[in-house]
Protein backbone atom coordinates (compact mmCIF):
# COMPACT_ATOMS: atom_id res chain seq x y z
CA UNK A 1 0.00 0.00 0.00
CA UNK A 2 1.67 3.35 -1.40
CA UNK A 3 0.71 6.64 -0.76
CA UNK A 4 0.80 9.42 -3.28
CA UNK A 5 3.88 11.76 -3.60
CA UNK A 6 3.87 15.21 -3.99
CA UNK A 7 6.15 16.64 -7.31
CA UNK A 8 7.01 20.04 -8.34
CA UNK A 9 8.94 21.42 -11.14
CA UNK A 10 11.85 20.86 -9.51
CA UNK A 11 11.57 16.63 -8.55
CA UNK A 12 9.01 15.81 -11.80
CA UNK A 13 11.81 14.70 -13.76
CA UNK A 14 13.66 12.61 -10.64
CA UNK A 15 10.37 11.25 -9.28
CA UNK A 16 8.23 10.81 -12.59
CA UNK A 17 10.62 10.75 -15.68
CA UNK A 18 13.49 8.08 -14.03
CA UNK A 19 11.03 6.15 -12.34
CA UNK A 20 11.58 2.22 -12.77
CA UNK A 21 8.05 1.98 -12.66
CA UNK A 22 5.05 3.49 -14.41
CA UNK A 23 3.70 6.47 -12.55
CA UNK A 24 0.40 8.31 -12.82
CA UNK A 25 0.41 11.96 -12.20
CA UNK A 26 -2.82 13.34 -11.38
CA UNK A 27 -2.35 17.65 -12.52
CA UNK A 28 -4.73 19.40 -10.07
CA UNK A 29 -5.21 22.36 -8.24
CA UNK A 30 -7.02 22.97 -4.62
CA UNK A 31 -10.05 24.97 -6.18
CA UNK A 32 -10.91 22.80 -8.46
CA UNK A 33 -13.86 20.91 -7.83
CA UNK A 34 -13.90 18.06 -9.89
CA UNK A 35 -10.12 17.76 -8.98
CA UNK A 36 -11.39 17.23 -5.38
CA UNK A 37 -14.06 15.04 -6.97
CA UNK A 38 -11.39 12.87 -8.58
CA UNK A 39 -8.95 13.18 -5.39
CA UNK A 40 -9.86 10.29 -3.40
CA UNK A 41 -10.37 7.91 -6.56
CA UNK A 42 -6.52 8.57 -7.18
CA UNK A 43 -5.70 8.09 -3.27
CA UNK A 44 -7.37 4.42 -3.85
CA UNK A 45 -5.34 3.40 -7.17
CA UNK A 46 -2.36 4.19 -5.32
CA UNK A 47 -3.11 2.04 -2.09
CA UNK A 48 -4.33 -0.46 -4.45
CA UNK A 49 -1.44 -0.70 -7.14
CA UNK A 50 1.84 -2.00 -5.86
CA UNK A 51 3.15 -1.47 -9.49
CA UNK A 52 2.64 1.92 -10.32
CA UNK A 53 3.76 4.85 -8.58
CA UNK A 54 0.97 7.70 -8.02
CA UNK A 55 1.87 11.68 -7.75
CA UNK A 56 0.00 14.53 -7.75
CA UNK A 57 1.12 18.04 -9.12
CA UNK A 58 -0.19 20.85 -8.10
CA UNK A 59 -0.87 23.24 -11.24
CA UNK A 60 -0.93 26.96 -9.82
CA UNK A 61 2.42 25.72 -7.87
CA UNK A 62 4.17 24.08 -11.04
CA UNK A 63 2.98 25.48 -13.73
CA UNK A 64 6.07 24.93 -16.08
CA UNK A 65 5.30 21.22 -15.86
CA UNK A 66 1.91 21.66 -16.85
CA UNK A 67 2.73 23.61 -19.27
CA UNK A 68 5.49 21.17 -20.92
CA UNK A 69 2.54 18.58 -20.96
CA UNK A 70 -0.40 20.71 -22.44
CA UNK A 71 -2.41 20.23 -19.50
CA UNK A 72 -4.87 23.47 -20.07
CA UNK A 73 -7.79 21.64 -18.09
CA UNK A 74 -7.64 20.01 -14.56
CA UNK A 75 -7.95 17.08 -13.25
CA UNK A 76 -5.43 16.15 -16.06
CA UNK A 77 -4.24 12.34 -15.26
CA UNK A 78 -1.22 11.32 -17.10
CA UNK A 79 0.21 8.01 -16.95
CA UNK A 80 4.02 7.80 -17.69
CA UNK A 81 6.16 4.84 -18.95
CA UNK A 82 10.17 5.13 -19.15
CA UNK A 83 9.92 9.16 -19.14
CA UNK A 84 7.29 8.55 -22.15
CA UNK A 85 3.68 9.84 -21.64
CA UNK A 86 1.75 6.38 -21.90
CA UNK A 87 -1.96 7.83 -21.75
CA UNK A 88 -3.92 10.60 -20.59
CA UNK A 89 -7.52 11.48 -19.62
CA UNK A 90 -8.81 14.84 -18.49
CA UNK A 91 -11.79 15.26 -16.27
CA UNK A 92 -13.62 13.60 -13.63
CA UNK A 93 -15.34 9.46 -14.09
CA UNK A 94 -15.86 7.38 -11.93
CA UNK A 95 -13.12 5.07 -10.49
CA UNK A 96 -14.11 1.74 -12.58
CA UNK A 97 -14.18 3.86 -16.04
CA UNK A 98 -10.73 5.81 -14.70
CA UNK A 99 -8.92 2.71 -14.30
CA UNK A 100 -10.31 0.70 -17.50
CA UNK A 101 -9.00 3.94 -19.65
CA UNK A 102 -5.91 4.12 -17.80
CA UNK A 103 -5.24 -0.06 -18.51
CA UNK A 104 -4.14 -0.05 -14.90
Amino acid sequence: MADTVKVNDGNFGGEVLNSDKPVLVDFWAEWCGPCRMVGPVVEEIAKENNDIKVCKLNVDDSQATAAKYGVMSIPTLILFENGQVKNRITGYMPKAQLVSKLGL
